[in-house]
């Protein structure tokens, strides 16, 4: 009987092994090592009130360095642009958002694929030409789902028909309070693109594209600061092989 639970046991390990095997961690845990960040009104590089910081093992969005938010939004990018993957995350949000953050961004948070790199936006310039997989939290009482779409100049395609609108809301459940979710964002290029929360699929797209319909098959990840702490415990990616077309 204990030979058959120590096989069972191995067997299940190697399943688990099995299961994770393509992943590659983004975030080391001990620092910001692969990401740079760039903050409207800031040169890139430039981390003020050290908003984006590593503790704990815990890639974190924190605003007890602030008086007031003063529109300060931040992206952190990661190093390498990525064209067919899944990006995996578990975040949580946390505390207070900072005095004077919008309404909108209330445990509001977002992960930016397909984007612009670091290097080519503005210095004044809000949000990266990209796609946001949006990443909202609840307040105990509303529908709130998270896994959304937001389009900073960029749109989408569903059923064959241009999406303009700025923000598409998924199907998922609400998340209130401090919760850990699991988000991941399957992206084949210019082709298709599936969002998941905790495995379930709840938003799935078609053509990523600027606003001038250019189709975009590769950009850069960033994680957002737009005024609600948030934490990052995971951040994973696992590229895809391309289909041939023949």
């Amino acid at each position: 009987m204990k030979i058959s639970i120590v096989i069972i046991s191995l067997l299940c390990g190697l399943h688990a092994a099995g299961e994770e095997k393509g992943w590659v961690s983004l975030f080391n845990g001990k620092d910001l090592t692969g990401w740079t960040p760039k903050f409207k009104g800031y040169d890139l590089g430039e981390n003020p009130k050290d908003t984006f910081r590593v503790e704990d093992g815990l890639l974190q969005v924190r605003y007890d360095q602030y008086e007031s938010w003063g529109e300060m939004f931040g992206h952190l990018f990661y190093e390498k642009p990525f064209s067919h993957y899944i990006l995996r995350v578990e975040y949580r949000f946390v505390g207070e958002q900072v005095q004077g953050g919008p309404g909108w961004a209330w445990r509001n948070n977002g992960v930016m694929y397909h984007g612009q790199s670091a290097e080519s936006m503005e210095k004044d310039q809000s949000f990266p030409v990209s796609i946001e997989g949006q990443l909202l939290g609840g307040d105990g009482e509303k529908k709130r789902p998270t896994s959304n779409v937001c389009t900073p100049g960029t749109q989408i395609v569903q059923q064959g028909e241009v999406i303009k609108a700025h923000c598409i809301t998924s199907t998922s459940e609400t998340f209130h309070g401090d919760q850990w979710v699991t988000a991941e964002f399957e992206v084949h290029g210019s082709e298709k693109v599936i969002h998941r929360v905790n495995g379930e699929v709840v938003f799935e797209y078609e053509y990523p594209q600027a606003d001038d319909g250019t189709l975009i098959e590769k950009g850069t990840i960033s994680l957002q600061a737009e005024s609600s702490p948030i934490d990052f415990r995971k951040i994973e990616i696992k590229e895809l092989a391309v289909e041939s077309a023949d």
